[in-house]
């Protein structure tokens, strides 16, 4: 389940793509799939031994480019190991709510762009996030660990990655199904997942991800706009903009 849209990062063979914060790593292999190398990052080693473990089959299976590079690194977002300029595209997804010193990471991904290279972070929407956090204390910080320190507006999202010298351009809502599906956890408990309600939701969403049925494209696409759980922001390093270093090398790190 992609949350970003890839034609805004124009990945392709030689591109150099970075996951920061990646999870389970959906976005770094929808980025090796269309012919990009990838770095994925986390601070979790588990997820990172999985991500890598897939996109080596990835690679082995034919559904990734032969010479298509394709790692893990464990490190801290604020803290990044790479040269300057080292990357054409860097994708933050659902991770600068979770991060204190939000300021120190958004001046990281500058940091390793590329002059020319796109920026792409999704946070939660306002208004659903707003939803959650009435309906359950329990589910954001500091009561759930790992839980969202802050909610954003699209305009504060946009002030902050000026802030680094970055150009916000397109945004766009996603996930719209999912926005319901967490209010309802947030109301009987978000660690509630036995819940029959949530569980029967749960099963839907699953089936709307890998069966992609066309009716609930449309009410996806339909409801997106204004209830999608996420809010995605591009934006770009403009030629000259970015910091150089003696040795920005794509994979180099400092």
């Amino acid at each position: 389940m992609e949350t970003i849209r890839f034609e805004r990062l124009r990945p392709h063979e030689g591109a150099i793509i970075l996951d920061v914060g990646c999870g389970g790593g959906r976005h770094a292999y929808g980025a090796l799939r269309r012919g990009a190398s990838v770095v994925a990052c986390d601070t979790d080693r588990s997820s990172l031994s999985a991500v890598k473990s897939l996109m080596t089959a990835m690679a082995e299976g034919g559904e990734a480019p032969p010479d298509a590079l394709a790692t893990v690194v464990c490190c801290d977002v604020r803290r990044l190991p790479f040269a300057d300029s080292s990357y054409q595209a860097v994708v933050a997804s659902e991770v600068l709510e979770h991060i204190p010193d939000e300021g120190d990471a958004v001046a990281e991904f500058a940091r390793v762009l590329a002059d020319g290279g796109t920026l792409a972070v999704s946070v939660p929407s306002w208004l659903p996030e707003k939803l959650c956090w009435l309906l359950s204390n329990d589910y954001h910080a500091p009561a759930q660990p790992g839980g969202h320190l802050r909610i954003y507006t699209r305009s504060s999202l946009r002030e902050l990655l000026a802030s680094s010298g970055l150009k916000p351009s397109k945004q766009h809502r996603a996930h719209a199904l999912h926005s319901p599906y967490w209010w309802l956890r947030c109301a009987v408990g978000p660690n509630n997942d036995r819940n029959p309600l949530v569980k029967a939701y749960h099963r839907l969403l699953c089936w709307e991800i890998t069966r992609k049925p066309s009716s609930l494209r449309l009410l996806e696409r339909i409801l997106s706009p204004m209830i999608g759980k996420s809010l995605v922001l591009y934006a770009d390093l403009e030629e000259g903009g970015g910091t150089t270093s003696g040795d920005a090398g794509g994979f180099a790190q400092r």
